[in-house]
């Protein structure tokens, strides 16, 4: 699956998601870049938006998302405690359908 690490998840974290294709945002040069239309850019380009951003689901039309959005619920957002959430995360990338919004815990 080719996966874009919003700018809340470490770049480092891509290595752990074996299997499959990660680029962050700050690579894509989408830094900074408004959340509906960094969706839309993502869309042509990958099948899921990874992001610990918890209120994202709040600032989107679920109905129309443009690319599926995984949010990843931990205690922070540093490369330690979103690692421990990998097995669930990678379960839930095997059974994500399109354009859909899916949240997991660490």
């Amino acid at each position: 699956m080719r996966i874009l690490l919003d700018e809340s998840v470490p770049g480092r974290f891509g290595a752990l998601l074996v299997g499959h294709s990660t680029v962050t945002v700050q690579r894509t040069g989408w830094a900074s870049i408004k959340n509906g239309k960094l969706l839309a850019l993502a869309a042509g380009e990958f099948d899921v938006l990874l992001t610990a951003d918890k209120g994202m689901e709040y600032q989107q039309n679920l109905a129309t998302l443009p690319v599926s959005i995984l949010i990843v619920l931990a205690r922070s957002n540093r490369i330690e405690d979103l690692a421990a959430a990998v097995p669930v995360i990678l379960s839930a990338l095997a059974e994500m359908q399109p354009r859909t919004l899916r949240k997991v815990a660490a």
